[in-house]
Order: structure tokens, then sequence, then C-alpha cells
């Protein structure tokens, strides 16, 4: 008989415990869009090959800002500034609504 082991995998943990409760399914939700516009934002700066300051210089801001916006734990960001950023590094901002699911990806 097979003995069924403990997961010990955190990113197992983190799926079923996110799966089970609503409260954390909210917070992970809101720290994953936090993070893929980070995420986007430095991708797209890299690919440029741009520097946070040769960015931030094109799109009228500090070096500083850019590198908080490229920060995952950042929760200021803005459509006008992701715009901004956009259009200097030839990208277009696409934002997307999609049905809540009951299980988080």
């Amino acid at each position: 008989m097979k003995v069924k082991r403990k997961t010990v995998d955190a990113v197992q943990i983190l799926k079923r415990r996110v799966a089970e409760d609503r409260e954390l399914r909210e917070i992970y939700e809101e720290e994953k869009v936090n993070y893929q516009a980070a995420l986007a934002i430095r991708k797209a700066r890299e690919a440029a090959g741009l520097t946070q300051a040769e960015l931030a210089k094109k799109v009228g801001t500090t070096q500083s800002a850019i590198s908080r916006l490229e920060d995952a734990d950042y929760e200021g960001h803005t459509i006008k500034m992701l715009e901004r950023i956009a259009e200097v590094l030839k990208r277009r901002v696409v934002i997307s609504l999609r049905p809540a699911s009951a299980r988080a990806a």
C-alpha cells in the first residue's frame, strides 16, 4: 500500500491554501496583478535597451519612480503612467477584465 507523503513544495502549498481561503485568494490576485505590471514594465524597458534613468528621462519622471514601478510591492501603478511608458517603448497598454474563477491560477 502506498503511503501518501505530505507536500513540502511551497508553491503547491500556497496554491492549495489560496484555493481554500477566499480572503487569501483576493490578496494573492491583487499581488499577482502588481507583479505582472512591474514585470511587464521591466521586460519592455530591457527589450528597448534602456536603463531606468534613460526611460525616466524620456517619460519625464525620475529614475526612482521607474524603480518603484518595477517593484512588485509597489501599488501605485496608474494607467496614465503606464500609457506614457508604453508610448516611449513603442508598446500599448492592454487591460483585460476576466471572469473570476473558483480556483487561483
